[in-house]
């Protein structure tokens, strides 16, 4: 079945005549490059967006790793910091951001010639919350992954046989998705973000989110809260023998105020669940 599937995936890639993938260094990226660029050779390229809602070491990995297996890469810059609706965090907030990415792309595939642009949304995501698909309709960009019905742990396993390094890297989302909706996007809270998330990875946590909540004083000041996120499997050793003390240590040094670990550990898309305090009506 996956082998039938990773055929389709060849055959409709070839179809395509020429593709320029959205890029991003995660686990279906990385496998829809590699398979592009193979089936396709040049005529097949990678473009992947240097954004402040993308880790430093996770744009340095993804221009290392097309070095490495030998598919070519180009940087963009994106201007979804300068949208107001997508620095405004509202519950579609991907939408502006992939929005902004195919303004760039598909001028590029014109002006370059490639015939079809792909991104890696898979069959895994059917049914999630994913508003930037709706971007990807309005520009025609195909999800070759998700049209051959390719899960994401289909995903992982072909990549493990072809050797690629993203067969068991973590879920990545990009920074921006730590914030609550309706709390503002600004560039300081994601470099906050991206250096708690590196005290985690340093310390050898694998599923890492840092989410970033803003609380509001009776006087009008905000302070920062950070509530941590690792694998359920991994919070007794993030509880024992003072590495959480010294991570919380290290995540007030950035500016959080407090620091809190949630007990039910990662869970992805968390930050779509009920928010942390509703109002009640007065009484």
């Amino acid at each position: 079945m996956v082998d039938a599937k990773y055929n389709d995936l060849r055959e409709r890639l070839k179809s395509y005549g020429s593709c320029l993938v959205a890029y991003s260094g995660g686990v279906d990226s990385v496998f829809l490059a590699w398979v592009a660029h193979d089936v396709l050779g040049e005529r097949a390229l990678a473009v992947i967006a240097d954004t402040p809602s993308l880790p430093r070491r996770e744009l340095a990995e993804a221009l290392e790793l097309g070095k490495r297996y030998g598919f070519p890469v180009r940087v963009v810059k994106t201007a979804e910091f300068e949208n107001p609706q997508y620095l405004a965090n509202p519950n579609n907030r991907c939408y502006f951001c992939k929005f902004e990415l195919f303004t760039e792309l598909a001028p590029l595939a014109r002006q370059e010639g490639f015939a079809v642009i792909a991104y890696g949304e898979n069959a895994s995501d059917l049914g999630d919350h994913r508003p930037g698909a709706v971007a990807a309709s309005e520009f025609q960009v195909r999800a070759p992954l998700k049209e051959v019905g390719l899960t994401k742990s289909e995903i992982r396993a072909l990549s493990a046989r072809l050797g690629l390094p993203t067969a068991d890297k973590p879920q990545m989302a990009c920074l921006s998705s730590r914030i609550p909706y309706g709390e503002a996007v600004t560039v300081e809270k994601l470099r906050m973000i991206e250096e708690a998330e590196y005290l985690l990875r340093d310390a050898g946590f694998y599923d890492v989110r840092v989410r970033h909540h803003e609380l509001k004083g009776p006087e009008g000041g905000v302070r920062h809260l950070a509530r941590i996120e690792v694998g359920s499997e991994e919070l007794p050793r993030f509880l024992g023998n003072g590495v959480g003390a010294k991570i919380a240590a290290g995540m007030r040094a950035l500016g959080y105020a407090h620091v809190t670990v949630d007990l039910e550990g990662y869970r992805r898309g968390s930050m779509n669940e009920a928010p942390l305090a509703l109002k009640m009506p007065a009484t």
